[in-house]
């Protein structure tokens, strides 16, 4: 399991600059584990970017768990090809993901309540029934 995971997204704005983020969450560790592994991502990226990244798109390291002792040499080769099969990939084609493919989502349409039509309960603001009608959360009346 590499230690970071790796999201690229083409802006589609025309401007070809390489931009990249950085993410280390708390569950990882504390502030000193946090920074270090953003600043060994920061060399990566500038070191790997501009000859491995995509002109035009937002470059995305989520630190990972396992990338915390990894060493760094290590990291730089699985930025590599992270970044090779990024490019290998057509534009419109997403991942593929392991396992069972999930079902189909149901094409119904979400029922919306059409404007000016009361449901049963409700006064048709939107607001729960306590506070319709000048009622605060608990029931009495605002000043």
């Amino acid at each position: 399991m590499p230690g970071f995971v790796l999201l690229v997204r083409e802006r589609g704005d025309g401007d070809p600059a390489m931009r990249y983020g950085i993410t280390v969450t708390k569950k990882i560790g504390g502030a000193v584990i946090r920074n270090r592994m953003k600043r060994r991502f920061r060399v990566l990226a500038r070191d790997l970017l501009p000859a491995h990244g995509i002109a035009g798109a937002d470059h995305v390291l989520i630190g990972r768990a396992e990338g915390i002792e990894r060493d760094f040499g290590l990291l730089r080769r699985e930025l590599e090809k992270a970044l090779g099969k990024v490019m290998s990939r057509p534009v419109d084609e997403a991942p593929r993901r392991k396992g069972r493919p999930s079902p189909p989502k149901d094409t119904a349409p979400l029922r919306r309540q059409e404007p000016g039509v009361a449901t049963e309960g409700s006064g048709g603001t939107g607001f729960p029934p306590s506070q319709e009608h000048g009622r605060g959360r608990h029931g009495r009346d605002r000043p």
